[in-house]
């Protein structure tokens, strides 16, 4: 048996005009066996080799296709060959679009250098050499995917290479997915190489964080309890963690956002849910349980992927729910939590006041960002409160947005801020949220939140909030943020 090394030696010594096609139709002369429902069904066989440098596809179609592209417009770089799995004649491309005959085609086999497409995207830069990410969207062409229609993959990796990649995972053991419509809010990474795995058990989810190596090490331990204390923290708000089984990817980086942050974190929403969260090894982690970034990137997953006029409404949740469950799971206390809310909302009133949400949402100003999120966190505690209030404790923000994930997520759509409302409202015994969106939506300014801040028994002084015990709704401020036991006790890791 070749070991790693040498057979990266034969690699190197062969010209790839006549080994690879070879290699691709020796790798992919078995199919696996797929199996689907009333959707069509198109089947893929993705390959890698030893190096890592290339990667074959073979897309076996439920019917002819005539338009088969991919997401990202420079794709057409990192194609080294095109042809139709019965025909030598090679397939050529024109504007990101390969040219199909008129009657379509019902198999294709494609090469990609695979090499090249990991080097598109800076911010992997620092990674080990056994390790890569390359998006789906630079080397993953296919037709639509539609309610009607979805892609069933397998992948074919070297011994002792892994993958990570956001797709429904079918069987972990022949590496078999399935991919659907999704909202395609970014471009998601794909993870291949000689990483760790481990495995976090929150309540209704396990959690597969894949721990990518950089040329510098992470404190993984330090990493795994952060996001496992972050996980216990949101599966408390309905029981649950969101998704079951969304991608986690961290990633060893020293240029995070301008070198000003030690940690950034992005949820996409394409093929998957994906949780990605980018950490500067040069950076101190001493204060990494308190730092909000994974919170916030986890209670993202309670909404749908929302159009962009409505950002509004995801980023100030996501705000709101990270200071909640964080001093519900001891991270903050009650003070604490208060305290960045109120500083929160202060941003928000004074970030450009003549904008309504929706405005500096649809707009995309920078010194509007302020208000884009705190004004959507404002409205997140306005409905909380309501809710809290009408039922006499009953009925919650949690107990709403555990019924939408009951119905309608993971979402492979994008909604818009009026459709989710509605839905909240259909969840809730008494509506508040589409009289919250017609009164703040698209009104300049910034909510009343002092007048509610008193009434929850809160006052500031000198920008410091302080709790009183007198105050018309101080049982369900604490209730907010009252402190509950852990769902799992950190640190159950399990190795994979």
């Amino acid at each position: 048996m070749r070991t790693n090394n040498q057979e990266n030696t034969l690699n190197k010594s062969i010209n790839s005009r006549y080994w690879l096609p070879a290699l691709a139709a020796s790798l992919l002369a078995a199919p696996p066996a797929f199996s689907g429902g009333s959707a069509a069904v198109h089947k893929y066989t993705i390959s890698v080799d030893y190096s890592m440098t290339r990667l074959w596809v073979e897309a076996r179609f439920a019917s002819p296709v005539t338009s088969f592209t991919a997401r990202s417009r420079a794709a057409g770089k990192f194609l080294i060959d095109v042809r139709g799995c019965n025909s030598d004649q090679s397939i050529r491309l024109r504007n990101n679009r390969m040219m199909l005959p008129e009657s379509g085609i019902r198999c294709i086999n494609y090469t990609v250098d695979l090499a090249k497409a990991s080097r598109f995207d800076r911010r992997y830069r620092d990674l080990a050499p056994d390790n890569i990410v390359a998006s789906p969207a630079l080397w993953l062409w296919r037709p639509e995917i539609t309610r009607h229609s979805e892609i069933l993959a397998r992948l074919r990796l070297p011994n002792d290479v892994r993958a990570s990649v956001p797709w429904q995972a079918l069987d972990s053991a022949e590496q078999t997915y399935r991919l659907t419509r999704s909202p395609e809010s970014a471009d998601a990474p794909v993870a291949f190489g000689k990483f760790d795995y481990r495995d976090i058990k929150v309540s209704g989810a396990t959690l597969t964080v894949s721990l990518l190596h950089g040329k510098k090490a992470i404190d993984q331990r330090a990493v795994l309890n952060w996001i496992q204390a972050n996980a216990n923290g949101i599966s408390q708000v309905y029981g649950r963690f969101p998704n079951p089984a969304p991608q986690i990817l961290v990633v060893p980086t020293s240029g995070v956002r301008g070198d000003t942050e030690a940690i950034y974190g992005e949820v996409i929403r394409n093929g998957g849910d994906t949780v990605q969260l980018f950490i500067n090894p040069e950076k101190s982690l001493k204060a990494l349980m308190s730092d909000p970034t994974v919170a916030h990137d986890f209670s993202h997953l309670m909404l749908p992927y929302l159009n962009l006029r409505n950002q509004w409404i995801s980023e100030g949740f996501a705000q709101y729910y990270q200071n909640v469950f964080l001093a519900r799971s001891g991270i903050y206390d009650a003070q604490h939590s208060w305290q960045k809310l109120y500083e929160g909302f202060e941003l928000g009133r004074r970030s450009r006041p003549e904008l309504s949400p929706n405005e500096a949402s649809e707009g995309g100003v920078r010194t509007g960002l302020m208000k884009m999120y705190w004004s959507g966190a404002a409205i997140a505690l306005m409905a909380d409160v309501e809710l809290r209030k009408h039922s006499v404790g009953t009925e919650s923000l949690d107990t709403v947005l555990g019924r939408l994930q009951r119905c309608c997520l993971p979402a492979n759509r994008m909604w818009s801020g009026i459709e989710l409302f509605e839905k909240l409202d259909s969840l809730s015994d008494d509506p508040v949220f589409m009289p919250l969106y017609r009164r703040y939506a698209d009104t300049a300014g910034f909510p009343n939140t002092t007048e509610l801040l008193a009434r929850l028994g809160l006052s500031a002084s000198n920008g410091k909030i302080r709790i009183r015990r007198n105050g018309e709704l101080t049982r369900i401020r604490a209730a907010i943020t009252q402190k509950q036991p852990p769902t799992i006790q950190p640190n159950r890791l399990a190795a994979r």
